[in-house]
């Protein structure tokens, strides 16, 4: 358990950072994108909260013979929506496309802690349906949002929605692979290298989705500061 304990620590200082950066960058953003661009700092301000109460020994139930962080699927449940809505507010997707995005990505939260507390065989039918949920938002991602994206954004904001997109999608997808080889699933991998393994992509998905995001806005803002200066002097 200490080799737990320092897992969540660790990545109670990732997040710590990683909020502190993207808290900074709210002042270096265009003030237009200033409001949605709060979900960026919310998401890893979240999981600090997550990693502390682990990193101190709270949130864990014992459940199946193995040990299940109940606030983990918390933190999930209340970030990743965060992710996919901030993908949906970019592209400028209708409020209806929004909803199910969000919906369905918060189901297949829910679908797999249930999976995580449920003896088998039921808990894979459970992990099933969770997979096919995601596949409804990849779905989504990679349709109605991708379009609604191509039909507003310029050629930048469109490569912004793409990286984003791909980034989270891909390494989300490493997710559902941990919990098949971990406790909850097959028990080909032990607690501590999917704790490892988790916490790595935690801070990679919440920080590195925001940092990529605050790299990209911030050009934006440059280039739209260049655009502005022909017609200031022509104005003179």
């Amino acid at each position: 358990m200490a080799t737990i304990t320092t897992w969540f620590t660790l990545g109670l200082l990732g997040e710590l950072l990683g909020t502190a950066v993207l808290a900074y960058g709210y002042t270096l953003v265009p003030e237009e994108t200033r409001k949605r661009y709060l979900l960026l700092i919310a998401i890893p301000g979240i999981a600090i909260v997550a990693y502390a109460l682990m990193a101190l020994g709270f949130g864990a139930m014992q459940s199946q013979g193995h040990t299940v962080y109940v606030i983990r699927y918390v933190d999930w449940l209340l970030t990743t929506p965060l992710n996919v809505w901030f993908l949906a507010l970019l592209a400028g997707a209708s409020r209806e496309d929004t909803v199910k995005l969000v919906v369905l990505q918060a189901l297949t939260i829910v679908f797999g802690f249930a999976g995580a507390v449920t003896p088998s065989p039921v808990s894979y039918v459970l992990f099933a349906v969770g997979a096919a949920l995601f596949g409804g938002v990849i779905y989504l991602l990679y349709g109605n949002i991708a379009a609604a994206a191509k039909s507003t954004l310029s050629d930048i904001e469109i490569s912004l929605y793409r990286t984003l997109r791909n980034f989270v999608v891909v390494l989300w997808m490493v997710y559902p692979v941990v919990w098949l080889l971990g406790a909850a699933g097959v028990g080909l991998m032990d607690v501590e290298t999917a704790t490892l393994v988790i916490v790595y992509l935690d801070v990679v998905t919440k920080v590195g989705f925001g940092v990529i995001a605050l790299l990209a806005m911030m050009d934006l803002g440059s280039v739209g500061e260049s655009a502005e200066e022909p017609t200031a002097v022509a104005g003179d």
